[in-house]
């Protein structure tokens, strides 16, 4: 079955491809199919995985998935949430936004610097799909003083995960994709996929 991943983050899609690679799906993305960029206009993370999985859906005919996912640091208030891959501004680059958010974070004590990764998935079986699947997974952790790792995209550098004493930037690949948000997302999806019997 082919489905379409309405995402065209590169590291997101080989996050999520090594995680589904177990399934019996065909997973095309953008470096296989033309899909358009999608305004992330939506106040929450459900809204904005609905709005890439129904563009790319409607794009392709193809039934999609999409992921929205962020950060949110409970020191402030919940940012940066649906903004975590633009915090910085409209050309935020991996590093201007944990830049940033150290910044904002600069003088505060270690247990104030709880944080939370959170990530929503969305599978559309067609553009105007009224019953869309969406699953969720968190990721609890802190947010380091200073980056470390090369592992990972996005805020593994300075998001420390105390059972491993390492950011996330510091474990493999293969424990990130057991253990992340994303991960668990994922994970339910594949479980309502074996009860459509789409494996």
């Amino acid at each position: 079955m082919d489905i379409i991943l309405a995402s065209k983050n590169q590291d997101k899609i080989k996050e999520i491809s090594r995680i589904l690679e177990g399934i019996n799906i065909n997973l095309k993305n953008c470096n296989d199919v033309v899909i358009p960029e999608v305004e992330e206009t939506g106040s929450t993370f459900i809204e904005n995985a609905i709005l890439k999985a129904r563009s790319a859906s409607n794009a392709t005919g193809l039934p999609s998935i999409a992921d929205d996912s962020g950060i949110e640091v409970d020191y402030l208030l919940g940012r940066p949430g649906v903004l975590s891959a633009r915090y910085s501004g409209i050309n935020a680059t991996n590093q201007s936004n944990n830049e940033k958010l150290l910044a904002e974070l600069d003088g505060v004590e270690f247990n104030d610097r709880k944080a939370c990764y959170r990530c929503v998935i969305v599978y559309m079986r067609f553009p105007d799909d009224p019953f869309p699947v969406i699953t969720s997974g968190t990721w609890e952790g802190y947010i380091a003083s200073e980056p470390k790792g090369k592992n990972g995209f996005g805020y593994d550098p300075i998001f420390y995960l105390p059972d491993y004493k390492k950011t996330s930037a510091e474990i493999t690949v293969n424990e990130k994709n057991k253990i992340s948000h994303r991960a668990i997302a994922l994970n339910k999806l594949q479980e309502i996929f074996k009860e459509m019997s789409i494996e």
